[in-house]
């Protein structure tokens, strides 16, 4: 397991970024453009280097419709989301309702894949969930107004984020190969961003500054980083050992918004949160 393991911590890392980032381009540069901009350069990135990571890897056409049927929705939807939610919510509480996917995720595999859940990995799953969301319980300064109705991305955001897994995993038993299946995902979630921002604007191309361009490129790498890492992960172990690993992505965000944004200060609470955090981990990897 300990491939899955380390993947699902990578993608973490990676996601728990890339949601601080889109923060920084949000600034200047609207959720819908954003998408336009950071799933397509990921895409891009991918293809160039296709060549040399996809020499080895053997195409099986029957995984194909899975795969690109996954990209309709994943990471496009989910981007759009986030990236809405980022605005309206900030990165800090988009992370903490978005930590709910692993419920949703856990669920799916058990009844679906017919997935053992034990124990210990049930109450380590919650207690971790539990503490990512007390590190972020309380309401960040820069939220401004805002209204209720605003939850529901974040909260669409992890049901989108919890059903993907268990999907990819039957895809990745007809195919398996994390590579081609997030490379043919991204290419149709960029067909998919880039059609609505065309539709929506009138022009493929993105208004906005420079550097919030390049921060929604450097979140879009970051965000595919962490989408290959998670399906790398569910190729390699079973979802109801991923799911709350990926999940302590808000202590990376907590820690990365301290820095880069200014206004997280470490509290009680925070150190609170992440012991439990920790402790729920630990008690998933208990073999």
């Amino acid at each position: 397991m300990t491939p899955a393991v380390l993947f699902a911590f990578a993608s973490a890392i990676f996601l728990g970024a890339g949601v601080v980032t889109a923060q920084r381009g949000l600034r200047t540069v609207e959720p819908l453009s954003g998408a336009a901009i950071s799933v397509p350069c990921f895409t891009v990135l991918f293809l160039l280097l296709s060549p040399l990571i996809l020499c080895n890897e053997p195409v099986v056409w029957r995984g194909l419709p899975i795969f690109a049927a996954i990209g309709l929705f994943f990471p496009a939807s989910l981007t759009l989301l986030t990236f809405a939610s980022n605005r309206a919510l900030g990165p800090v509480v988009t992370s903490t309702l978005g930590n709910l996917a692993p419920l949703f995720a856990v669920t799916l595999a058990v009844l679906l894949l017919h997935e053992p859940l034990h124990a210990h990995q049930l109450v380590g799953a919650v207690i971790a969930v539990s503490g990512a969301v007390i590190i972020t319980v309380t309401r960040p300064r820069d939220l401004g107004s805002w209204r209720s109705w605003a939850l529901l991305l974040p909260l669409t955001s992890a049901l989108v984020r919890g059903v993907v897994p268990p999907i990819v995993k039957l895809g990745l038993e007809v195919w398996p190969s994390p590579l081609w299946a997030c490379l043919i995902g991204y290419i149709m979630s960029s067909l998919v961003v880039l059609t609505v921002q065309r539709l929506r604007k009138g022009s493929f191309a993105v208004e906005g500054t420079r550097s919030g361009r390049l921060w929604f490129a450097v979140t879009g790498i970051s965000n595919g980083l962490s989408a290959l890492s998670l399906f790398a992960a569910v190729r390699n172990g079973p979802i109801t050992l991923v799911a709350p690993l990926a999940a302590i992505y808000p202590l990376v965000t907590v820690g990365l918004s301290a820095i880069m944004l200014k206004h997280i200060a470490i509290t009680p609470r925070i150190v609170a949160g992440t012991l439990l955090t920790v402790a729920g981990v630990a008690l998933v990897l208990i073999g």
